[in-house]
C-alpha cells in the first residue's frame, strides 16, 4: 500500500496547521474583547487570513498526496487510479 503523504510533507502541514490554530486562537481573544469597529475589522481580517491558510493548506494536502501516492504506484493503471481517487476529492472538498 501506498505512503499517502511523506514525513516531510506531513510534517510541513503539521506546521502550516499549528500556525492557522494560532490564528484561531488570536481571533478568539480579538472577538471577546471587541469594544470597537476597528477590533471587528481586526477580527475579520484575521479570519481572512486563517481562512486563505487552510486553503492553501488543503492544496499542499492534495498536491502532496498526488506526488506521493502516484509515485508509488505499482504500475500506469494504479498511478491512474490514484490520481482518478484524488481528482474526485478535489472535485467534492473544492
Amino acid at each position: 500500500m501506498a505512503e499517502a503523504l511523506s514525513g516531510e510533507q506531513k510534517k510541513d502541514l503539521m506546521h502550516r496547521l499549528a500556525r492557522v490554530e494560532g490564528q484561531l486562537r488570536g481571533v478568539q481573544k480579538l472577538i471577546a474583547m471587541a469594544e470597537t469597529p476597528s477590533d471587528c475589522d481586526a477580527a475579520a481580517q484575521q479570519l481572512a487570513a486563517a481562512r486563505k491558510a487552510l486553503d492553501r493548506s488543503f492544496v499542499q494536502l492534495l498536491a502532496g498526496a498526488i506526488v506521493t501516492q502516484t509515485a508509488g504506484a505499482a504500475d500506469l493503471a494504479d498511478a491512474q487510479e490514484r490520481a482518478a481517487h484524488l481528482a474526485a476529492m478535489l472535485d467534492k472538498f473544492a
